[in-house]
């Protein structure tokens, strides 16, 4: 029956049957994950009501996830594989090592809301606090061993807390072969770190320590104690570039996330232009609800509602200002959907029509931003680093034509910023991966021009105090760019047309 919830004669296991075949969401060997199957094997019928998990699971929260999935859009099969792609590029007998992010307080017992990880996060698709992912390269190319070591149960803790996962989880939900109390890390890691051929990792060795967790991984206390201890006779690379080369080419499902995520985002802009705002942080509020209405988990990062001249700051995010009568007011935001970030920037007037010589600034950038919108695809053979020369140049001449003296260090007061960067599970994905890749199909990044007029006399006093940013979220294919956040207008004519 679909969706029941099946025991095992050990453990508690999740399985979906479909087409009297069962589906990866289960324990199985890699091999059997690989292919999304597992054995036929004797089951008792249990209620998934029962038991509760530290996340969503398909069987307690069908609304969330469809069956095979572990997280939004992601299965089970696709965890698995990306794991064995981490392992094609591993030395024999090399381990990667990756500790989950802890919770973080704002003051005392006030918590923020959890984070994961985020290379964790791709990973496993583990979404609790205090774990570590051990992947351990095997005999064969992408053979790997897959160790998971998180809280185990504990009713008392869960009482304050909500649900963990626990051990069986481990093994049964996330298709760990070996798991154990995270409590227990110094005897559990010792020998798997002391046998390895090269360990790599970037957890830091040194840290300020708060948990029994977080100690482990911070510099030494005593000769029994801490990561650092464990790997002092290792072989030590960073793990960073590795799993940077695979964040940076997106699956499908990837990028269906980021385009459900794009979608909803640029619904919600284009409705906020429809409407009078008064005060920045009204704004603001508005998308908020607005991302969560529309099927997003909430905002991507904390927005920039920038009126008038708080938007010659690139980052600006008090949003606590008035917004004034013929003033711009520049939104940069967006949402979330299954750990997958969207991010837009509009800029648009606080009344109905934007004046001269907002006009004549708007469309010079816009016109940049449309060109280089459209060489984000493989076939152009361009970097983010050649797209943002081109912008610059195109730029110079725009700006020129309506009047700006750009002469001597004018593009770098004006244009501060880059015009692109990647994105993925992170605003800013892949920290490290270099704008000088030249694109391919599956990367995904933004694009996004930036004027920002200082209140000087250098520039013509009509442009004084504007700042105008444009930017959407793009996948590249081959032939052509996928915009993941087409539905927020950007065209003079439409926005005014919302305005009236």
């Amino acid at each position: 029956m679909k969706g029941c919830l099946f025991l095992w004669p050990k453990h508690s296991t999740l399985c979906n049957r479909y087409g009297g075949r069962l589906l990866c969401a289960a324990k199985a060997s890699r091999n059997e994950v690989r292919y999304g199957l597992v054995r036929s094997r004797q089951y008792s019928s249990i209620s998934a009501s029962e038991l509760q998990f530290g996340q969503p699971v398909h069987e307690t929260h069908p609304h969330i996830l469809r069956a095979g999935e572990l997280t939004p859009g992601i299965t089970a099969l696709e965890y698995a594989q990306r794991r064995s792609k981490l392992a094609s590029k591993l030395p024999k007998g090399a381990v990667a090592v990756l500790a989950a992010a802890e919770v973080k307080y704002r003051s005392g017992a006030v918590f923020y809301e959890f984070h994961q990880e985020s290379n964790f996060f791709y990973l496993t698709g583990f979404n609790e606090p205090e774990a570590l992912a051990v992947i351990g390269k095997g005999d064969d190319e992408d053979d790997h061993v897959f160790h998971l070591y998180l809280r185990p149960k504990d009713s008392k803790a869960e009482q304050w807390e909500g649900a963990r996962s626990g051990l069986e989880a481990a093994e049964d939900i996330f298709n760990a072969d070996e798991t154990g109390d995270i409590n227990k890390l110094t005897s559990i890691l010792s020998p798997i770190v002391s046998s390895a051929s090269t360990v790599y990792t970037d957890i830091p060795l040194k840290s300020s320590p708060t948990t029994v967790f977080s100690r482990f991984f911070s510099s030494p206390t005593s000769k029994s104690e801490g990561f650092a201890q464990i790997l002092k006779s290792s072989k030590v690379q960073p793990l960073k570039p590795l799993i940077n080369d695979l964040r940076a080419f997106k699956s499908n499902a990837e990028i269906a996330n980021m385009r459900n995520a794009g979608q909803a985002s640029s619904r919600a802009f284009t409705d906020a232009m429809r409407q009078s705002w008064t005060r920045e942080m009204d704004l603001g509020n508005y998308l908020e609800y607005e991302f969560k209405k529309r099927g997003c988990d909430g905002s991507a990062y904390v927005p920039v509602i920038a009126g008038g001249r708080n938007a010659l700051s690139i980052h600006y995010v008090r949003n606590d200002a008035v917004l004034a009568k013929d003033d711009l007011v520049l939104v940069d935001a967006g949402g979330e959907y299954g750990g997958y970030i969207t991010d837009i920037t509009r800029t648009f007037p606080t009344t109905t029509k934007f004046t001269k010589a907002q006009t004549d600034l708007y469309s010079a950038i816009l016109g940049v931003q449309r060109t280089c919108v459209a060489l984000c695809r493989a076939s152009a053979h361009l970097s983010l680093d050649k797209l943002h020369e081109i912008a610059e140049r195109a730029l110079k001449v725009s700006l020129a034509d309506i009047g700006l003296d750009m002469s001597g260090n004018a593009m770098e007061i004006l244009f501060p910023h880059h015009l692109s960067h990647y994105i993925g599970l992170d605003v800013h994905d892949t920290p490290g991966y270099s704008r000088k890749e030249i694109l391919r199909a599956g990367h995904c990044v933004t694009v996004e021009p930036g004027i920002y007029v200082p209140d000087t006399e250098r520039w013509p006093k009509h442009f004084r105090g504007m700042g105008i940013r444009i930017e959407d979220s793009i996948a590249v294919q081959e032939e052509h760019p996928y915009v993941l956040t087409t539905e927020a207008v950007k065209e003079i004519v439409d926005i005014e047309a919302l305005k009236n």
